[in-house]
């Protein structure tokens, strides 16, 4: 029980290490006057999103005077999202709609309307946004001038999560625990390895010579972690790539319950790990029980572990621009969302199905 105790301790030092890296090298699209005017392609790809893309493109139709088309494609809606685009399309002659004729064998559906939508895209940088995102359109022309500044060829932006239920006050803000205590965000930037990659497909920035060379979403088209895999594909060919979070002016409600959250987060939270699950249980078992070793063995320092848990806890949820009190209290549901996660995604890779957006994501 003495190692179980010691590894818990180094566990959770490592964890205040990531997390205070973050907090000193936290990175922030500055406001920019005036703005590079840059051609910019926003490219969205849609599927049954009627709830969500009117506000995305009143967000966008926003940035007036500024050189920038926005190419929405259709990925065999049944609601009414063309209906809504297209009369967005006719009030703003920027705004085109790109209809799917249908998603090829071996392809996710998403991946191949990224693909289409960059085939279709003549600007100089390529941002690829879901249509649940809500944006303040002036961050795009700040956003490239980062790009510019640090040479980069891929930027990736985690948008601040809107929680609106309990459900999501539960389970979403875990994302943003695993990530910040897992892997400090400036070595996404400054670093060479691979493995220091991260990336939300909800924000891609691309620079478009070096997204039509590599055609990302064709090398991925069978991936369901696909934002990910690009980041490391593209760290590989020693592009420069950052990663963000924090950043107000772009948010996103990602889900609107917890059985959505746990549907969802199973696609990707292995890919978190590596894609090993045995380390997202062991992660999750330290962040979750690490306190019982140390109070059973070590019981002299169960009141520092609990400090530092907190000072991990309250610098997290700070970087995420959320409720502090609301994580402090909520971190034994967190952590009983991610157990719960972790076995959903096993069982989804073992049986090779997981149906999301009526399709399964295991081609």
């Amino acid at each position: 029980m003495i190692y179980l105790a010691y590894i818990a301790i180094g566990f959770i030092g490592l964890q205040l290490i990531n997390i205070l890296v973050n907090f000193v090298f936290r990175q922030k699209i500055s406001k920019v006057t005036p703005p590079a005017e840059v051609p910019v392609s926003v490219l969205i790809p849609v599927r049954n999103e009627e709830k969500n893309i009117a506000f995305l493109l009143s967000d966008l139709i926003k940035l007036e005077n500024y050189p920038l088309e926005i190419i929405v494609f259709d990925d065999e809606s049944t609601d009414n999202t063309v209906r809504i685009t297209e009369e967005f399309s006719r009030k703003d002659q920027r705004i085109k709609v790109i209809r799917s004729e249908g998603l090829p064998a071996g392809w996710l559906g998403k991946n191949h309307a990224c693909y289409q939508l960059s085939q279709n895209a003549r600007g100089q940088y390529l941002l690829f946004l879901d249509a649940d995102v809500r944006i303040d359109a002036s961050v795009i022309p700040d956003a490239i001038a980062y790009m510019k500044r640090y040479r980069l060829q891929l930027m990736s932006v985690f948008p601040t999560q809107i929680l609106a239920t309990f459900g999501e006050k539960a389970s979403v803000p875990v994302m943003n625990y695993i990530l910040l205590t897992l892997l400090p965000l400036i070595l996404v930037r400054v670093s060479t390895y691979p493995a220091h990659a991260a990336a939300n497909g909800q924000f891609m920035l691309f620079e478009a010579e070096s997204y039509q060379r590599l055609q990302p979403h064709y090398v991925f088209r069978n991936s369901a972690v696909e934002d990910i895999a690009i980041a490391r594909f593209f760290k590989k060919k020693q592009l420069k790539v950052a990663c963000l979070t924090g950043e107000k002016r772009i948010k996103c409600r990602m889900y609107d319950s917890y059985a959505a959250a746990i549907k969802g987060f199973s696609k990707n939270v292995i890919t978190f790990f590596g894609g090993i699950s045995l380390l997202g249980f062991l992660f999750w078992l330290f962040s979750a029980l690490g306190f019982m070793p140390v109070l059973i063995a070590l019981p002299e320092y169960t009141q520092l572990y609990f400090i530092v848990l907190a000072i991990i806890i309250i610098l997290y949820a700070y970087l995420s621009r959320q409720n502090i009190l609301m994580h402090l209290i909520l971190y034994p549901l967190h952590m009983v969302f991610l157990f719960t996660v972790l076995l959903k995604a096993v069982f989804y890779k073992k049986n090779k199905e997981l149906l999301w957006k009526e399709r399964n994501i295991y081609v």
